[in-house]
């Protein structure tokens, strides 16, 4: 069977990281070969590059410098990590992928989504999410939730310490995704219990891939 590549979107805080964790458990449970990713990072280069990125401490960052840095990263990620786990049949889940770059750079930095999802095309070589999973609560729940804690609002990353306006036409960029390509992003709220959201997740991938195997006899 094919390999099957899961990605994991939202805005700060959405607990998507939690999700896509919960989710590889799950899979891997029932016998599946599963590969996990995030972006940025998932290699040494990519690991490299999101320390730039998340920086707080660096001065102000030209918008097209970040997107050229995420993008950088994606294609390591792709050509070192994803594709080669693809092709061996594993299912891939990546937290964030090229949608990441459509919603905070091409929404959120204004660059545009279309000239962002061009240069996307060639940073991913071509690789597709089969199914998306994005996860939605209010901005303000978001960044409530990532003050939060012993370290709390001062260690906030240079993307998290973006002004509330930002993170809000990011949200926008998201949902305007979800129904551009329905029949690949569907949108989760976020502000649900973990476990409750972690088995409806689970089972909607679980029932994917059952059809798809059985297609594939």
């Amino acid at each position: 069977m094919p390999g099957f590549l899961v990605t994991f979107e939202g805005v700060e805080g959405c607990g998507k990281t939690t999700q896509a964790e919960l989710l590889r458990d799950e899979l891997k449970k029932h016998g599946h070969r599963v590969v996990m990713t995030r972006e940025p990072g998932g290699t040494e280069i990519g690991e490299r590059i999101r320390q730039i990125l998340l920086d707080r401490d660096l001065g102000a960052m030209e918008p097209l410098t970040e997107l050229f840095l995420y993008l950088a990263a994606r294609a390591q990620n792709v050509q070192e990590l994803i594709r080669p786990a693809l092709r061996e049949g594993a299912i891939v889940i990546c937290d964030r992928f090229a949608d990441a770059s459509l919603a905070y750079q091409g929404s959120g930095r204004e660059i545009g989504p279309s000239r962002v999802e061009e240069l996307n095309r060639i940073a991913t070589f071509g690789t597709q999410p089969d199914y998306t999973v994005l996860l939605d609560v209010p901005v303000e729940v978001g960044m409530e939730r990532k003050s939060a804690g012993a370290a709390g609002a001062a260690e906030r990353d240079r993307i998290e310490r973006e002004e509330l306006d930002f993170h809000s036409r990011v949200r926008e960029g998201y949902l305007s995704l979800a129904q551009e390509f329905p029949e690949r992003v569907e949108v989760f709220d976020g502000t649900r219990a973990a476990a409750e959201l972690a088995t409806e997740i689970s089972g909607r991938i679980t029932r994917m891939l059952e059809e798809r195997s059985g297609k594939s006899r």
